[in-house]
């Protein structure tokens, strides 16, 4: 795996995928023109891109990159696989590590790519170009107790699972709070 550290070029190459920054072209696109989204990243781009949950923090990330260009990275990343040259999934951070040198990661893969270890080869790789950043100490997630599969991602990724959490946004669902600690900064 090839890996760019902050500041640099943003790529991430793994065996199988691209993982490329959403750039706020593609956000606006994918808001106001979603025809446009596959002629921008120059790779196929299915339906369910449409419907992926990522479509929800979209405007609102599009807006963090306008206020601010040093967030790309910060924010939604998308997996391209490169056999096929196609939007398959998206990951990423709600932003910048917090005072505390926290953040969060979500991923998301669409239903004709999940099983086939695509979101644990790009969660990894994200995890490893992250930990990269001096300021950065500790990356949390939450899943919902029923998820196994991405239960089992993160306990591949060596994440402590710590306590359940009430999430508002899920409020019929139990969720699990993870963390993985970066080993260099402890």
């Amino acid at each position: 795996m090839s890996k760019n550290h902050p500041g640099s070029s943003l790529r991430i190459k793994t065996v199988r995928l691209k993982l490329i920054p959403c750039p706020l072209e593609v956000a606006e696109a994918s808001i106001f023109n979603p025809s446009r989204v596959a002629e921008i990243l120059g790779a196929g781009v299915p339906e369910d891109w449409q419907k992926a949950e990522v479509q929800d923090f979209l405007p609102m990330y599009a807006q963090m990159l306008v206020d601010d260009r040093t967030k790309l990275g910060w924010g939604v990343w998308l997996m391209i696989q490169t056999q096929e040259n196609m939007l398959i999934g998206d990951l990423g951070f709600g932003g910048k590590p917090d005072e505390s040198g926290s953040l969060e990661i979500g991923y998301e893969v669409f239903a004709a790519y999940r099983h086939q270890g695509y979101a644990f080869e790009a969660v990894e790789a994200l995890v490893n170009w992250a930990f990269s950043c001096p300021e950065l100490k500790r990356i949390v997630a939450h899943c919902p107790v029923d998820n196994l599969a991405s239960r089992r991602i993160l306990e591949k990724l060596g994440m402590e699972r710590l306590h359940l959490v009430e999430m508002p946004e899920l409020p019929d669902t139990q969720v699990w709070k993870w963390q993985l600690m970066n080993q260099s900064k402890i």
